[in-house]
């Protein structure tokens, strides 16, 4: 690491601590030309393929913004929003890969969308999957029915107080 004072080439690690539950490492830096201290934050980048082929670097917002079209005019809040964004990012990010395809993005999109908003799960999942017709979304439709039906007696979904 270049030392930002006398711009020499290489510098010693004195510290290193985790941050942001671990997504960084901080580390303290000592300059042996100088002897100037300085501190570095280094954080692993998270790529997505795009399907044209295209790599661009994996931003939280984007999901977030696919998914509040997908719950316009839906009672989910942008907390949930948020919520679900990160849970989709740690998903990822535990598959370990510094690049992952678009594909696996909106895979993981759809787990906690179904749990967050059947309705708004309906609405992403038809783009995501390119529906092209309504066998498509009957099917879909009997898909979660079937799913609701596994659930514990007396359990309730979002959409059966509405």
């Amino acid at each position: 690491m270049r030392c930002p004072f006398c711009h020499h080439a290489d510098s010693r690690v004195i510290d290193s601590r985790d941050v942001e539950d671990g997504k960084a490492t901080r580390r303290r830096r000592s300059c042996p030309e100088c002897g100037r201290r300085f501190t570095t934050v280094e954080e692993a980048v998270l790529a997505v393929v795009k399907r044209s082929g295209v790599t661009e670097p994996f931003i939280r917002d984007k999901v977030v913004n696919g998914v509040r079209r997908a719950c316009q005019g839906r009672p989910v809040g942008e907390d949930a929003l948020q919520h679900l964004a990160h849970r989709v990012e740690e998903s990822i990010r535990a598959g370990g890969a510094a690049e992952v395809p678009s594909h696996e993005v909106g895979l993981a999109i759809l787990g906690p969308l179904r749990e967050l908003d059947e309705v708004a799960y309906l609405r992403f999942a038809s783009v995501y999957r390119s529906f092209s017709s309504i066998d498509d979304f009957e099917k879909e439709i009997a898909d979660l029915r079937d799913a609701g039906a596994g659930q514990p007696p007396g359990a309730s979904k979002p959409s059966d107080t509405e």
